[in-house]
């Protein structure tokens, strides 16, 4: 991908986009079918499990290149899926996902840019000049890349330095573009779809992502949450220098996410996962705002030990009921009142108490909440994240296949269409405390805003 000249605009046609995505099928069947056998194939003798990890061991390293090009060169959400497959333990094949997340970790602010022109055309056409006039010092090459935009360090007229994130031409077209395709593809394929209450799931997504393309609001509301907490950085918006498609914020030093797990001491990976879950959970619990994109590259781990957080496009303001609905089986699972919580899961999260999945799901929330429920420290671990997927496949599959049965897919609980990101964060967080190895207490940071109702946000 070095070689090629860098691209003025992403792809932004449906069927242009359609036709890169179709030509990674051939590379990505084989995952998809190793993927459908964890969850509903049978289980395998020894030498059929030898026989599939070293077909999948060939298949990684093309599978995971042909997907950093066409991923990287697509942007948007398929970018943005890239970016999860990254990160996220449990969801590639067992025994591969590090060789696999390694070839893919790219994605996360290294994606293939585009042309230094692309940019500056950007700066011309929103702040009405040339880079080199708008700002004091400007550097043509983008030391970041991701889903939506591009990073250029820069120096203000005053003498500040920034960080300028350029969206990339035509990105919210191609973006409304693949939300058709998605939604014609349930459409498709409704009488599955339905079950998985795929459309409300599709709906939401539409939502947030479409409200990505206009942040700079959202770190302003960060910035306030967090101003007294002494651990965690929001930078500054230069307001005077932004607009719909170009944001410049106070510029933040530190260290990206895969050098600071490799150097830090465990104290500093402890204080740097509690300040993520102080940011991630305290926003959410007490003030109501969703951060939900907690993936590796929106930190950086600054000199003095605090963590910035550098990306607020992907943010959602979850209704006061559903909160305190949330709140609600948390204190039950925390005060081991068995019958409000139960109560809760039926109430809040749609399970059947009557159906066989009972048991399946309500297992499966408690599993997620061990950080909140125990008393005790709790060791953040790659085991423990891959174990937050593969619980529920293991549960889905062993429901799905009964011997002398019709294969069956099991009951789906239909949870409040605002909960879609609140189970991405669930996954994506868990993996990136896993790579930190952060140990906490964090039942005793998180049940103050569990126990109290929501705030009020601070006002500008």
């Amino acid at each position: 991908m070095a070689d090629q000249k860098p691209k003025d605009k992403p792809p932004t046609s449906r069927i242009g986009r359609l036709a890169r995505l179709a030509s990674l099928a051939p590379r990505t069947l084989p995952f998809a079918f190793e993927g459908a056998k964890r969850v509903l194939g049978r289980s395998r003798s020894e030498d059929e499990e030898a026989a599939a990890k070293e077909r999948m061991a060939q298949e990684v390293k093309k599978t995971a290149e042909a997907m950093l090009k066409t991923l990287g060169e697509m942007k948007g959400l398929p970018l943005k899926f890239g970016q999860m497959a990254s990160y996220i333990d449990g969801l590639a094949p067992p025994g591969h996902e590090e060789k696999f997340q390694a070839a893919l970790k790219k994605l996360l602010d290294k994606a293939p840019p585009l042309s230094a022109e692309s940019a500056a055309q950007m700066i011309q056409t929103e702040l009405g000049g040339a880079p080199e006039q708008v700002f004091e010092q400007w550097e043509r090459e983008p030391f970041a890349a991701a889903s939506i935009g591009q990073v250029h360090r820069a120096v203000t007229k005053t003498g500040a330095r920034v960080a300028v994130k350029v969206q990339y031409p035509g990105i919210d077209k191609a973006i409304e573009n693949d939300l058709k395709s998605i939604s014609l593809l349930e459409t498709m394929m409704s009488p599955v779809t339905k079950k998985f209450h795929a459309k409300q799931a599709i709906d939401e997504i539409r939502t947030v992502f479409m409200s990505e393309l206009d942040y700079a609001e959202m770190a302003d509301l960060f910035r306030r949450i967090n101003a007294n907490e002494p651990d965690i950085f929001v930078p500054e918006v230069h307001h005077g220098l932004t607009t719909r498609r170009v944001l410049t914020t106070e510029f933040a030093e530190g260290q990206g996410y895969a050098d600071f797990c490799k150097t830090a001491s465990q104290e500093a990976r402890n204080r740097a996962g509690e300040a993520i879950w102080r940011f991630t959970f305290r926003s959410m619990l007490k003030y109501g705002v969703l951060y939900a994109d907690p993936h590796p590259g929106n930190y950086r781990f600054m000199p003095d030990g605090r963590v910035a957080f550098l990306d607020f496009g992907c943010v959602k303001m979850l209704p006061p009921e559903l909160v305190e609905d949330m709140k609600r089986y948390m204190r039950a699972a925390m005060d081991a009142d068995w019958d409000e919580f139960d109560r809760a899961c039926v109430e809040v999260l749609g399970y059947d108490p009557n159906d066989e999945s009972w048991d399946l799901y309500r297992s499966y929330t408690l599993e997620l909440m061990m950080p909140l429920t125990t008393k005790e420290a709790w060791v953040c671990s790659k085991e423990r994240a891959r174990e937050t997927v593969s619980f529920l496949a293991r549960g889905v599959r062993s429901l799905s296949f009964k011997e002398g049965e019709i294969p069956n897919i099991p009951h789906v609980p239909k949870m409040p269409q605002d909960f879609t990101f609140v189970n991405r964060l669930q996954w994506g967080l868990a993996s990136v405390m896993a790579g930190l190895g952060t140990v906490a207490y964090f039942r005793r940071m998180s049940e103050p805003w569990i126990r109290e109702g929501l705030h009020p946000i601070p006002a500008a």
